[in-house]
């Protein structure tokens, strides 16, 4: 009796001990799955540009974007700075690298900034949804384009760019918009350098307080003359110096298109209303939340967002949408003409670098509508950090504080 005893004792033991086991290998494999799910089908759990952490998978203002592939998840310096360029997915799925935003409707233009931003229209406009690239599209991109179709920039068959570079005092005083030079050789693999406190002024310039003329004549006289470009390339860096033909090209590509100027602004505001014309994009603590100029333009960068010239995509947190850089960096292609009226400054400042007429209007190189804002926009000057912001563009005119995203519309 107590040999039976004890052999049903171990066989009970035995089976608590297989069903344990079968318990364990049974949650590994349904979180396995999960993990698989999430990062080939919908990537969630995204913080917010406002910090506020909520998932892509919820709701979010007027609609909700979802991810298509994780991008290696950017919004921080060290993840920027680690990225390859290539999304997820990419060669393989159709929509690598995008955010799914779903429609709606939103205000198109706005009432806080310059009087080219006015809304289109009475009350609001309606958006279908649509899928967008969450960063600018990258050298690698674009790198992989050319390789597969030996595609040749507008600006390589020309022989030059238009670049930005820090004027010295006789050039500010001899032609307007002397930051700007149409540099021999500049084209898409070319990487624009910046005006940071080292080469362009001393590092006490107030950030605040934009200096005088004089002031900033001086500091160009004294300070040595940073060169415009360096000649290396920078896979995880949003490509530029393209035309809006070229961006259209690599679209056409991967079967996309460039978004129309109402769906990147709908994107860029994701669910929100754009903030007052002088306000520069912060984060909770008061840091700077984009790459956007910090200093006296043109003289002096002093980088307080962590650069001068282009950064790195997805170095700052995304919007509402998941989307980064859609405020600052570099200005972003859309497919329509630009129409309405034009701010003083924003008439043909590359044109005139170009030697070329402003508000051409020939077909050829007819104006279109740039968004966003670059890493040139300063509180003394452009002053477009905000989604409704829009300027003029030469559609033949590769410049250097220009590049593009694409969307997919299915």
């Amino acid at each position: 009796m107590g040999v039976a005893l004890r052999v049903r004792g171990w066989r009970l033991v035995l089976l608590v001990l297989v069903l344990a086991i079968g318990a364990v290998l049974l949650a590994r494999d349904w979180h396995a799955g999960a993990s698989t799910g999430s990062g080939t089908g919908n990537s969630t759990g995204n913080s917010t540009a406002d910090g506020a952490g909520t998932s892509q998978g919820d709701a979010i203002g007027v609609g909700h974007a979802l991810a298509a592939a994780s991008t290696s998840r950017l919004g921080s310096e060290p993840a920027c700075a680690a990225y390859s360029g290539l999304p997820a997915g990419w060669g393989s799925d159709p929509h690598a690298g995008m955010v799914r935003v779903d429609g709606g409707s939103f205000i198109f233009g706005s009432e806080h900034g310059y009087p080219d931003e006015r809304p289109a229209q009475a009350g609001a406009t309606r958006v279908a949804g649509f899928w967008i690239d969450r960063t600018e599209v990258t050298q690698a991109q674009f790198a992989a384009f050319v390789a597969a179709t030996g595609y040749v920039t507008q600006a390589e068959r020309q022989g030059a760019g238009v670049v930005f570079h820090v004027p010295t005092a006789e050039e500010l005083q001899q032609r307007p918009y002397a930051w700007w030079t149409l540099e021999k050789g500049a084209q898409w693999r070319t990487v624009q350098a910046g005006a940071s406190a080292s080469t362009s002024a001393p590092a006490s310039a107030s950030m605040s307080s934009p200096a005088p003329a004089a002031a900033m004549a001086s500091a160009a006289s004294a300070a040595p003359a940073a060169s415009a470009t360096v000649s290396t390339s920078g896979d995880h860096l949003p490509v530029t110096l393209v035309t809006q033909a070229d961006a259209l090209a690599y679209a056409r590509w991967l079967g996309r298109d460039l978004p129309t100027e109402a769906e990147w602004e709908y994107a860029g505001k994701a669910g929100r209303s754009d903030a007052q014309l002088d306000t520069a994009p912060a984060d909770a603590a008061g840091k700077p939340a984009a790459n956007y100029w910090q200093g006296a333009f043109p003289q002096l960068d002093v980088a307080a967002d962590g650069h001068a010239g282009v950064a790195p995509v997805g170095c700052y947190a995304p919007n509402g949408f998941g989307l980064h850089d859609m405020i600052g960096n570099v200005w972003e292609w859309t497919r329509d003409p630009y129409t309405g009226p034009r701010q003083p400054h924003a008439n043909g400042d590359t044109a005139v670098a170009a030697g070329r007429p402003a508000n051409p209007a020939s077909p050829a190189n007819a104006a279109m509508v740039i968004k966003g804002g670059s890493f040139l926009c300063a509180p003394d000057y452009c002053v477009r950090y905000r989604a409704s912001a829009r300027e003029s563009q030469e559609r033949d005119l590769a410049a250097a504080h220009i590049g593009f995203r694409t969307v997919r519309r299915n």
